[in-house]
C-alpha cells in the first residue's frame, strides 16, 4: 500500500451536473429551469400583491420539476429538482392563499 504513505493528488473542484461523464443537455436545462422557476415563485410570495405571479410560476415550476425529476440522470440534477420543486410548491400554495391565479 504505497499510496497510503504518499500525499494524494486532489482533483480540482468542478461544478457540474454531469457526474457520470456523459452530456445531458436537456436534463440540465430542465433542472436549472426548475430551480429558477422555484426561486421566482418563492421570492414573489414576499409581496402579497404578486400572488398571481407566484401562483402561475409556482404551478408551472411544479409541473416542469416533476417531469424533470422523471427524466433526470444524475444526483446533482435531482438535487436541483427537489430544491426547485419545494420553492415552486411553497410559491404556488402561498400565491393561491393570497388571492389565487387571477390578478385583482
Amino acid at each position: 500500500m504505497p499510496h497510503v504513505l504518499q500525499p494524494s493528488q486532489r482533483e480540482k473542484f468542478r461544478l457540474t451536473l454531469n457526474t457520470d461523464g456523459r452530456s445531458h443537455p436537456v436534463e440540465n436545462i430542465m433542472s436549472v429551469a426548475t430551480l429558477v422557476l422555484g426561486i421566482v415563485a418563492f421570492v414573489s410570495t414576499f409581496w402579497p400583491a404578486a400572488h398571481a405571479i407566484s401562483a402561475w410560476v409556482g404551478a408551472l415550476g411544479f409541473g416542469v420539476g416533476l417531469f424533470s425529476q422523471y427524466i433526470s440522470a444524475t444526483t446533482p440534477q435531482r438535487s436541483l429538482n427537489v430544491i426547485g420543486l419545494v420553492g415552486s410548491f411553497v410559491g404556488a400554495a402561498l400565491g393561491i392563499a393570497h388571492g389565487g391565479f387571477l390578478p385583482m
